[in-house]
């Protein structure tokens, strides 16, 4: 699965010159939590996340009168709070190797290239929608997660077996290093399915029917 394939198109943007109360408000409005900024030639140029915002504002607590914190915040632009070395992925990038840049870059969000030009943007929220699927969330069927012998065609064969069983495997997730195997099947009766795999497991770590 690439980026390409589950990133949000045509995001909402910025430009540097946005006051930060205005890049607030289309945050707000659009539902976002952060916006590429793009220049007058449509460069991308910087992000601007929402706690970049809130931390530009001045506390509630300080001695500025209401008429002094609204002018001081119309003169602050996004430029000045912005991240301008922006990470980026391009709609190639396959999408595990997005998620691991989050993570190593403790970032939520990237923006998307394709020769410089911004075609989407990639979040948190689209990778937690993809494990939501891979698990089969809201599907229904049993889950279960077994750990097997380390062998070649390993799973092939229970595979096989569960589809003969009339089994259909709707998620699917591994760590084979460790020889730990999550899946999810419906169209059988639980207590089918485990006469079925018992035999070509080492053994059964957790059961659950939805």
């Amino acid at each position: 699965m690439l980026v390409g394939n589950r990133m949000s198109r045509n995001p909402v943007i910025t430009r540097p010159e946005t006051t930060v109360p205005k890049a607030l408000a289309v945050m707000r409005g659009s539902n976002v939590r952060r916006l590429p900024v793009v220049n007058d030639k449509g460069k991308l140029v910087g992000i601007v996340s929402l706690l970049d915002l809130l931390r530009a504002s001045p506390s509630p607590v300080t001695s500025l009168d209401q008429w002094e914190l609204h002018y001081l915040l119309e003169k602050l632009k996004v430029d000045e709070v912005m991240t301008r070395d922006v990470v980026t992925v391009t709609e190639d990038t396959p999408i595990e190797e997005a998620g691991r840049l989050m993570v190593d870059k403790k970032i939520s969000g990237l923006p998307v290239l394709r020769d410089g030009e911004l075609l989407g943007i990639i979040t948190e929220s689209d990778l937690f929608k993809i494990l939501l699927e891979l698990f089969g969330a809201g599907q229904p069927g049993v889950r279960l997660t077994v750990k097997m012998p380390l062998v070649r065609g390993g799973m092939a064969k229970l595979s096989t077996a569960v589809a003969e069983r009339g089994g259909r495997f709707v998620a699917f997730g591994e760590s084979m290093d460790q020889g730990v195997v999550t899946f999810k099947v419906s169209d059988i009766r639980r207590d089918e399915l485990i006469e079925t795999i018992e035999p070509m497991v080492t053994s059964i770590l957790d059961v659950r029917e939805s």
